[in-house]
């Protein structure tokens, strides 16, 4: 073999070489996007922490899913709707154990797909707690249920629907504040602990699994008057 031959050969695998590299080091042909980057106080032991993952294409294989895990030591994950493609809303649900409690939940969400992998961590803080609210919000949730199955049939909830309920920001106390779901809807709950008539309580429902932020929300004004829901402007951002 000629020198000039076996210099063609080499330059050809260097080429290779770095092409390969240049492949290695390119971003990942998606991201994945955490709501909320952190939560609106602390949690307690118990408390469902329910962290909404998407994800945004950056390649051609949009139509491909993504799978998402996450890891939380200290902390039992569950998620819903594991495999997402871009529009989709997986749920990654962080459940810290009693033995946390004093210390910081750090969860890692990661996106894998072939290949390629995207990472978001989150933490947040345990205190000691208990939940001692979900009784009174599951009676005022029956509130509205009632009325949204009267006048707002197209959502599909009744008094048949089953709901999972979770505390969330133990810490908030003048307006408390509690989280339920159902197969379909997320619907927070909110309540103002003042006299009439600024005994006020609204709700705001986020469509699981192809929703980021509520579509629709409702206020009674007054729960002692016994006022009717009314609608009001959605939040912008799911309550956390």
């Amino acid at each position: 073999m000629s020198n000039k031959k076996l210099a063609g050969i080499i330059a050809g695998c260097i080429i290779v070489l770095i092409a390969i590299g240049v492949m290695a080091c390119e971003q990942p042909a998606f991201s994945i996007n955490v709501i909320p980057e952190q939560l609106n106080g602390h949690s307690i032991a118990g408390q469902h922490c329910v962290f909404l993952v998407t994800i945004a294409d950056e390649g051609q294989e949009g139509q491909l899913p993504v799978t998402i895990s996450a890891q939380a030591p200290g902390a039992e994950v569950v998620i819903y709707q594991q495999d997402i493609v871009e529009g989709q809303v997986a749920e990654v649900v962080v459940i810290p154990a009693q033995a946390s409690t004093g210390k910081t939940i750090k969860v890692t969400i990661t996106g894998n797909r072939g290949g390629s992998t995207d990472k978001k961590i989150v933490s947040f803080d345990v205190i000691e707690g208990e939940d001692d609210r979900q009784e009174y919000a599951g009676e005022l949730l029956d509130s509205f249920v009632s009325w949204l199955a009267a006048n707002h049939p197209e959502l599909g909830i009744t008094g048949d629907t089953e709901w999972d309920g979770t505390m969330v920001s133990p810490e908030w106390l003048v307006v408390s504040h509690y989280l339920f779901f159902s197969e379909e809807w997320e619907v927070h709950i909110e309540w103002h602990i003042m006299v009439p008539p600024h005994d006020w309580a609204k709700i705001d429902l986020r469509h699981r699994f192809d929703e980021l932020e509520p579509s629709y929300a409702f206020e009674i004004s007054s729960l002692d008057a016994n006022s009717e829901p009314v609608p009001i402007e959605p939040p912008e951002t799911v309550w956390r």
